[in-house]
């Protein structure tokens, strides 16, 4: 058995699932026992099921000893089996007794039956037991070496683990097959469940029995259970449970049995709406494992085919169909590496759709043995594979079987073209499908011509004869590649191998193709209907099904990107985007969402290579390949393959396993428009993402946005940090710890409403791009955002179901009762849930121990909390009792380390001395005195501070406050930048920050306050576009350069603007822009200079700033329209995609109004302890409280300031 020594891991438990959870049933011991024999000839791989179980095989001889370990040799013939449990069998390499320390490092040992195969080691309690206490997987293991007596070890990324044997030559024979089986095996550092499978369906489960829940996934025909998650990734699991044997039972609500002939798995979900999604997900698994079994066994049928064709592995469940051969899994993988031109490679088990029954006839009639008499008929002993043999070899031997033909039996016609085509055309219309494949394969051309008009190939010669073998054989092989012998380097494969052929048709509907991304609806009469094919790597469509010359094609080649569109987004209902290298949007649409679904796997499945084929398994939005570099090499750009779904994005890169990019999670998320480049900084890995292609690369950029953005209102669709805290929760608690957990009446008192919402919605659109800086934003407005946070959250942080109860607990008197059920609650919640309260409430404990200062005790935080966490009226104190017992019970409930939590609030005390030295209490500095001129210069100034946090919107209003001019519904006031010397002006959106406009504008501007005359018609116009583009003729004028280069006068242009760009086109016709500029780094004024001769006076000034820092840019050139309304319409649009929309605030400026609340000394019904006042007054206060929580004194609220 295995021992952890790693000190990360060593306690790492057995969990016993076979205690009233897992019942045990005992099936017959011929099931359960394996018989060894003495070997008198040599005998065949023993199989198991991937949980390590040996059973239903009978073997010849006398049964070895227990104390000893045996090792099965890969040679011969498949032994005769039982038909039971038998759906994914491979080969056991090695098995035996083995010792092991216990978890806890006792010095005795626990003795464990161990199986080695080619995916896992395993270890058993018995050598009868069905499911294992532990499975790792093979590919996290990185070395294997003898360490002391008897004991070698096992090295996996993050842990390592110690073995024991009998005797020194039994630890040698584990080392050395162990090294065998895992030399030249690409290593796993994040695991796929289940692996090689991905997973259907994954998540916690609580098993009857045990004190924690298990980390279950459902992976194709199986089940495997985790300790935790983290073992999941890193490919350590307790056991794997075979559902071609399981059947699921419905019990009580959130209960269900899965019950096989060996165990009863009781299962308990999170709620019942989960457990129904894993019932489905179960019940889809045991379909899987028994429908999909039926080609596979038809084709194992044939003795010769229960082996692998290459490397004599048993069961193979691939085949390539046109070489007719069975294969191995491991071997498919090269087979794959060929492409479809040399090895069309199909499953047994899920591609049943492809198996005719002459196709299942022909495996049968010519079988592994005899093709491979033909194949394999001169292969050399030195290079024979074996079910161990690593990829390298597999990779070399297999091209020289297939690609080249190295060990082939040459036809006897062999270099004779014309005679072999004539000897095809014999042959065809017999039933020796073998000499067909021999004549074939040694250069008969499948396409000659017979010199017959009635059946002019020798394809219509089969089926005029009634040959359906010879017809099959033959059309799997019309295009396939023949074997040629060359110098090549087998080692030296494609990086990307290609994909193997699928085929698909039907009906589709389909638009023009399109050079930018689909913005706008596209109704039904703007489809077509057309007859769509997908062969041989090519995807066709057609006027109609009767059509033979397609009205176009693009090459899977072609494919860089597939996209599945929402549900009702265009007319028809199922739609989805082709985009290519040319930087096409080819347009599909449907009303059949199954439809769809198979369109969008065949076509993924043509152009995924197959070395990212794990990616076709997920149920992604967004599909493709992107130029791309890591945090490791930055020097070279390399092909990364990409999959989108949901909020995660998967990335597979040469050389490495897919890779989970949580996006909620990122640590930051820029775009860098001027390098087109997209940048994602996860915890400990950086990503660049790099735009070769526009067109493509700006629709991810938005896809991802909006994937790494807020899903929703509930915890769980946040921004989260990497312990599944939301970031706005993060972020706020990080300010207050750091800025104001001194703050006298911190959460009591009540921010600027204005600044408050903003803050809401800044964090709502984007929480990680959002820095809170200290004189940036204040510390109340910081407070109220968090509690509006949780107030307005979706079923709260106690979920809805569960608040009744958080509530009732409160109400107990006995206190360690109502700890005890606090503990089990708080275990019941969702774990972004547990983790956020959890934060919370530290953060309440540590501002409460600053009560001296800040005047907020426990009770004063409960009254404030409460109400907002339960989402209540706070009428009573029922919220507000359980928050305050989580606060002063904190590190019982939460079971807190009180020495680190001592630590922390250490830290905090330091920042404050340090604040304190760095900041004495004085006035508050750093704002900048500017003077700010009302309607016209010369009217008149006004001096005004502007903090670092003041928007254009709040500088307004403030200067109208002072003016004391009041705001009617129409009126569109707003804050000018005024530049006298460029004659142009510009109104600045009302969320800008007006202290950098300050510092940036030189002596000849000034700042304006004045109505906007146009905002009402530009808001008007924005609201019966669709979308925010423009296009059209304007005159062009570029700034004179220092070399006298560019335009210098005015000339026409056609420009094209989007949501990303700017075009500039020299006419109508032109295919490539002159110049484009990012949208997002324009700044438009109104106005040109007349001493530049504009031909009219409605002109825009346009300025662009580079912000590479190792080369910034700046250029200054004018755009003059014919018409006052062209300008407004040109300078809208600019407006509206740089505010993506929001150009003015909806609610107008009435309602937007600066003004501080009074803070609220009263909660509902509940009054708070006064902040300042004796020890004697906050004592009568609480006493007073705990007789009557309704009546509410009113000098406990008098005394606040």
């Amino acid at each position: 058995m295995l021992a952890t020594v790693n000190e990360n891991s060593n306690d790492y438990e057995e969990p016993d699932l076979f205690g009233p959870a897992g019942h045990r049933m005992n099936p017959p011991e011929r099931d359960m026992s394996l018989q060894v024999p003495n070997y008198t000839k040599k005998r065949p791989s023993s199989l198991c099921s991937d949980d390590g179980v040996l059973d239903d095989y009978e073997y010849e001889g006398s049964l070895h000893s227990q104390q000893g370990s045996f090792y099965l040799p890969n040679t011969g013939v498949l032994a005769s089996t039982m038909k039971e449990d038998t759906s994914q069998l491979s080969a056991v390499i090695k098995m035996g007794w083995l010792d092991k320390n216990p978890p806890q490092g006792a010095i005795y040992y626990q003795r464990r039956w161990v199986k080695l195969d080619a995916d896992y080691l395993r270890y058993f309690d018995t050598d009868k037991d069905v499911y294992s206490k532990g499975i790792i997987s093979t590919a996290f293991i990185t070395n294997v070496t003898t360490v002391g007596e008897l004991k070698f070890e096992v090295v996996t990324n993050n842990r390592t683990f110690i073995f024991r044997a009998e005797s020194e030559a039994e630890r040698n024979e584990w080392v050395t097959v162990l090294q065998d089986c895992t030399s030249g095996r690409q290593r796993h550092t994040v695991m796929n469940p289940g692996s090689p499978l991905a997973p259907d369906y994954q998540g916690y489960l609580e098993l009857k029995g045990l004190r924690s829940k298990l980390y279950t996934v459902v992976a194709s025909d199986k089940v495997f259970l985790y300790k935790n998650i983290d073992d999941y990734r890193i490919g350590l699991g307790i056991t794997s449970i075979e559902m071609n044997v399981g059947n699921i039972k419905v019990s009580d609500r959130r209960s269900f049995d899965l019950t096989t002939p060996y165990r009863i798995f009781s299962f308990i979900a999170e709620s019942e709406q989960m457990r129904e999604q894993w019932v489905n997900a179960m019940r889809d698994a045991i379909g899987e494992a028994l429908s999909n079994s039926e080609v596979a066994e038809r084709i194992w049928a044939e003795s010769s085919n229960s082996l692998c064709a290459d490397c004599e592995a048993p069961k193979p469940e691939w085949a390539a169909i046109n070489l007719c051969v069975v294969v191995c899994k491991q071997c498919a993988g090269e087979h794959r590496g060929l492409g479809p031109s040399i090895s069309k490679v199909r499953s047994l088990k899920m591609d049943k759709k492809v198996w005719t029954e002459e196709l299942i006839q022909l495996f049968l009639v010519i079988g592994n043995e005899r093709a491979n008499s033909f194949w394999a008929a001169n292969v050399p002993p030195s290079e024979a594979l074996s079910p161990s043999s690593c990829s390298e070899e597999r990779r070399r031997f297999i091209s020289n079987k297939y690609r080249q033909g190295k060990y082939r039996r040459y036809h006897a016609l062999y270099g004779n073209q014309r005679e072999l085509n004539h000897a095809l055309c014999i042959n065809v219309q017999c039933s020796d499908v073998l000499e067909t494949l021999s004549l074939i394969f040694c250069g008969a051309d499948v396409n000659c011509s017979t010199g017959l008009e009635s059946q002019p190939s020798p394809l219509s010669l089969a089926t005029a004869h009634s040959q359906p073998l010879q017809a099959e054989l033959l059309n799997h092989n019309l295009n396939t590649e023949l074997p040629r012998l060359e110098e090549v380097d087998a080692m030296d494969p494609e990086p990307y191998p290609l994909p193997p052929s699928v085929s698909h048709n039907g009906f589709l509907f389909k638009t023009a193709s399109m050079a930018r991304p689909v913005t706008e609806r596209k109704a039904k009469e703007e489809f077509s209907r057309r007859w769509c094919t997908l062969n041989d790597g090519v995807f066709s469509y057609y006027e109609s099904d009767k059509n033979s010359n397609p009205n176009g094609a693009l090459k899977a080649s072609e494919i860089v990107c597939l996209a599945s569109d929402n549900d009702d987004r265009h007319g028809y209902n199922n739609t989805f985007e082709i985009y290519t290298e040319s930087e096409r949007l080819y347009l599909f649409g449907t009303d059949d969402s199954e439809v769809k679904s198979q369109w969008v796997k065949s076509i993924a499945k043509a152009f995924i290579p197959v070395s990212a084929e794990p990616l076709l398994r997920l149920n992604s939005e967004r599909i493709g390949k992107l130029m791309c570099k890591d945090g490791l090499n930055l020097q070279r750009s390399k092909v990364g393959w990409f999959a989108l779904e949901g909020s995660v994005l998967h990335v597979y890169l040469e050389g490495s396993q897919v890779e989970e990019i949580h996006l909620r999670k990122l640590n930051e998320l820029s775009i860098q428009q001027d390098n087109e480049v997209m940048v994602l900084v996860g915890k400990g890995r950086t990503l660049y993402i790099e735009g070769k292609r526009k067109l493509d690369f700006s629709c991810w950029c938005a896809a991802i946005q909006a994937a790494a953005g807020s899903g929703g209102d509930r915890l769980h669709e946040q921004q989260l940090t990497e312990t599944d805290i939301p970031v706005i929760v993060d972020s706020c608690i990080n300010y207050i710890t750091q800025c104001g957990m001194v703050s006298e009446g911190i959460y009591r008192k009540s921010g600027v409403n204005s600044r408050v919402a903003a803050l809401c919605e800044r964090f709502r659109h984007d929480a990680r791009s959002l820095c809170l800086r200290e004189g940036e934003h204040q510390v109340d407005d910081v407070s109220n955002t968090l509690k509006r946070f949780f107030r307005e959250l979706k079923e709260g942080v106690f979920t809805t179901q569960d608040s009744p109860s958080w509530l009732s607990t409160a109400t107990i008197q006995d206190e360690s009762t109502k700890i005890s059920q606090y503990k089990q609650f708080l275990n019941k919640l969702p774990h972004v849930n547990k983790a956020t309260l959890q934060a919370l409430i530290e953060h309440l404990y540590c501002v409460q121990h600053f009560s001296d200062d800040n005047q907020m005790n426990n009770h004063n935080l409960a009254i404030v909390f409460g109400p907002t966490l339960f989402q209540t009226d706070g009428k009573d104190y029922a919220a507000g009792r359980a928050i305050e017992d989580l606060i002063e019970h904190y590190k019982l409930i939460f079971e807190v380390d009180e020495q680190q939590l001592n630590k922390q609030i250490e830290v905090i005390e330091v920042i404050h001395k340090m604040r304190n030295l760095k900041n004495p209490p004085s006035e508050r500095g750093g704002d900048f005195i500017c003077t700010v001129y009302l309607e016209e210069k010369a009217s008149g100034e006004r001096h005004v501070k502007i903090p670092g946090s003041m928007t254009a919107l709040e500088l307004t209003l403030e200067i109208l406050d002072q003016r004391n001019i009041p705001i009617k519904d129409k009126d569109y006031w707003s804050c000018w930048e005024i530049c006298c010397k460029e004659e142009m002006e510009r109104p600045l959106h009302y969320q800008e920050r007006v202290l950098p406009i300050v510092h940036s504008i030189g002596t000849e501007s000034h700042l304006l306050i004045k109505k906007h005359a146009a905002m009402e018609a530009i808001t008007l116009y924005l609201s019966s576009k669709p979308d925010a583009s423009k296009h059209g003729m304007i005159k062009f004028r570029e700034e004179r350069s220092i070399l006298g280069l560019g335009l210098t006068s005015f000339h026409e242009r056609y420009f094209i603007l989007n949501y990303n760009s700017l075009r500039m086109y020299k006419d109508v016709r032109s295919n490539r822009p002159e110049r484009e500029w990012p949208v997002k780094n324009l700044k438009v004024y109104l106005g040109i200079k007349k001493k530049l001769r504009p031909p009219t006076c409605w002109g825009l000034t346009v300025l662009y700033e580079s912000m590479k820092q190792e080369k910034p840019e700046r250029q200054q050139w004018y755009l003059c329209c014919e018409t006052q309304s062209e300008m407004r319409e040109w300078y809208a649009t600019f407006l509206s995609i740089q505010y993506d929309g929001n150009v003015w605030p909806q609610d107008g400026l009435q309602h937007k109004r600066v003004s501080r609340e009074l803070p609220d000394t009263r909660h509902g019904n509940v009054s708070l302890i006064p902040l300042r006042g004796s020890e004697n007054e906050m004592r009568n206060s609480v006493a007073a409280f705990s007789q009557d929580q309704l009546a509410v004194g009113s000098s406990a609220s008098s005394d606040v300031p």
